[in-house]
């Protein structure tokens, strides 16, 4: 009896890969389909810009200071909520000035310091930057 030798390509297991490919083309499409384009709200941040004039005098702007507590502090005195725009505009009519500085103690409620950011655009000051003080 002879033996035949197995050396031709036919005869070897070859595996199918188009059930494979099918099956992954089909998971593609389908996260395709159930994936969910949602914008995102978000508040809009404008950065300086690079080529802006270095003055050398320094430009005094409003101080509010916000503790864990939501008390509100101009000046170094406490200060109503529904006092923070009368005090604003006292302080722009004061000072040459379009700038504010809010600092917030990081336990403070975010309502807080939103709702005094809106006194001080509602007095007329319209760049705002809040300050996060830790601990």
């Amino acid at each position: 009896m002879k033996r035949k030798k197995h050396t031709s390509t036919e005869d070897e297991a070859q595996v199918d890969m188009t059930p494979m490919l099918d099956i992954v083309f089909i998971m593609l499409i389908f996260f395709i389909v159930t994936t969910s384009f949602v914008k995102e709200k978000s508040l809009d941040v404008s950065r300086p810009e690079d080529n802006q004039s270095n003055n050398n005098e320094p430009s005094k702007s409003l101080s509010i200071r916000i503790d864990e507590t939501g008390q509100i502090f101009m000046g170094g005195r406490e200060v109503d909520i529904r006092r923070v725009v009368a005090n604003a505009q006292t302080f722009l009519a004061e000072n040459n000035t379009d700038t504010a500085a809010i600092q917030a103690a990081e336990d403070t409620e975010e309502g807080v310091v939103v709702e005094v950011m809106n006194q001080v655009k509602i007095a007329g000051i319209d760049k705002i930057s809040v300050l996060v003080k830790k601990g």
